[in-house]
């Protein structure tokens, strides 16, 4: 069977219009596994609050960080593919959970070269509901109805791999050069607390207390917060960061149930407010660098640091288009075409 690959990334609205941000985040946050809620109270909550207020905001968020080219997520994203697509002789295709470049055109785009045998790479290193699984349910939903025919296999999460922590350690030290930096932290995304139970294969050993993590389960294969802390472990064993110069964190927050903790922005804001002058920070839950790392982060980030008494603020980039990054996905890649995946890159 012939072979290809699936690139997927989050999305990005067309433009930084208010109307094609509110178009995107209606699509994003509608998603029951972004908001998993009951139906009415997501479309209460979307569609009656949200999308009534949000939209003008997030579009002068967008602005601030929008390309020449578009959406930087977007030109990384395709940047990416094209390197790998130099380095094989199968088709790669790119595609969006949200927006425009739909997953539905990211098949289509393969089938229509009669790529028969899929391998589904979700451009997140850890897993989470609202990123590889709702990835995974809409592919398949989409094989069902459209390709009944196709093989799709799935990535798994690659947190954990050697040649991964590899190059995120080396991206990371290279960041860090000259910077004298006090502490590192490290910014992932954040998710709902019941996001974390609700994936708990195991139904009861996710307690986020503090050791759950930290305990063997098969919990693990699917807990994101447990992912995230064992990135940071790897990265720190790996750089051989001093206990105390380091420390994790999440970002974005929505609504009034807990979310994970503790939060990036106020994290930020303590580690001023104690005196501290020079800070960095990474965001290892994205390969791309998009409008959570380029506004929340590099920009709003800076600015609390700053009026809390910091003065440098050093943004480490994601991944993005890095020719050592393009080189490992390819690698995963053709270990894939030639062999059972399971067996290539378990």
């Amino acid at each position: 069977m012939k072979k290809g690959v699936l690139l997927v990334n989050l999305g990005s609205p067309d433009s930084t219009d208010p109307k094609d941000v509110k178009k995107y985040l209606d699509e994003f946050l509608m998603d029951p596994r972004v908001i998993d809620v009951p139906k009415w109270a997501r479309t209460l909550l979307v569609r009656g609050i949200i999308l009534n207020t949000r939209p003008k905001k997030s579009a002068e968020a967008y602005a601030k960080i929008w390309w020449e080219e578009g959406s930087p997520l977007i030109v990384l994203s395709e940047r990416l593919q094209k390197k790998i697509q130099d380095k094989i002789n199968i088709p790669v295709a790119l595609a969006m959970r949200y927006g425009s470049l739909t997953l539905k055109k990211g098949l289509e785009e393969l089938v229509s070269q009669g790529v028969e045998d899929i391998l589904l790479i979700p451009l997140y290193p850890q897993f989470a509901m609202a990123t590889t699984e709702t990835i995974e349910v809409k592919v398949e939903e989409l094989r069902k109805e459209f390709y009944p025919n196709l093989e799709i296999t799935s990535l798994p999460p690659f947190y954990n791999r050697p040649d991964y922590i590899e190059v995120l350690s080396k991206s990371i030290a290279e960041g860090l050069e000259s910077t004298g930096y006090e502490h590192l932290l490290f910014s992932y995304h954040g998710v709902p607390e019941r996001h974390i139970r609700k994936s708990d294969v195991t139904n009861s050993h996710c307690k986020i207390d503090g050791q759950c993590c930290k305990t063997p389960s098969e919990a693990h294969r699917y807990c994101y917060r447990h992912q995230c802390m064992e990135t940071t472990r790897l990265v720190a064993e790996k750089l051989q960061l001093k206990e105390g110069t380091y420390s994790t964190s999440f970002q974005s927050r929505l609504g009034f149930d807990p979310w994970l903790q503790p939060y990036t922005d106020r994290t930020i804001e303590r580690f001023g407010k104690k005196g501290m002058k020079n800070m960095a920070i990474v965001t290892p839950a994205f390969v791309s660098d998009c409008l959570e790392t380029l506004e929340e982060i590099a920009m709003e980030g800076e600015e609390i640091f700053h009026e809390t008494g910091g003065e440098k603020f050093t943004t480490i980039p994601c991944l993005n288009d890095r020719e050592d990054f393009a080189q490992l996905l390819t690698n995963w890649i053709e270990a894939w075409r030639i062999k059972d995946l399971k067996t290539a890159i378990a």
